[in-house]
């Protein structure tokens, strides 16, 4: 058991994980996955399990609901890892060899800024 939130762990596919992220798209997987093994660690991704649906079924006439979109959970095989804190304890690169801040964590910014740390930024 974690904990606090900011600790997750769980068994992916059979192998004891520290969840990275839950619920992610594709596109995100795939961005999370190549930084991670960049950085030398060993990534699980599993699907996320769909959310339960009432079972009671709509009335009729009404609309079917769209089925939920596919989404995945993204882990890494060493429990310790938390990535808070290894994005502000500046421990993850991206491969141009940067610190990943968190404007690049969460893909707001293609490019890691690391020059100016983010504390000292001035907001836009």
């Amino acid at each position: 058991m974690a904990i606090n939130q900011n600790h997750l762990f769980d068994d992916l596919d059979g192998v004891k994980c520290a969840i990275v992220e839950k619920n992610c798209q594709p596109e995100r997987v795939k961005f999370l996955k190549t930084l991670l093994e960049f950085n030398g660690y060993t990534v699980i991704v599993a699907k996320t399990p769909p959310p339960k649906t009432p079972a009671t079924p709509p009335a009729e006439g009404a609309p079917i609901p769209p089925p939920p979109p596919e989404t995945f959970t993204v882990g890494v095989t060493h429990v310790a890892f938390n990535a808070t804190n290894a994005i502000f304890g500046r421990l993850l690169r991206t491969p141009d060899g940067h610190v990943v801040t968190i404007d690049y964590w969460q893909q707001k910014d293609s490019v890691s800024h690391d020059e100016i740390l983010y504390f000292e930024r001035k907001k836009t």
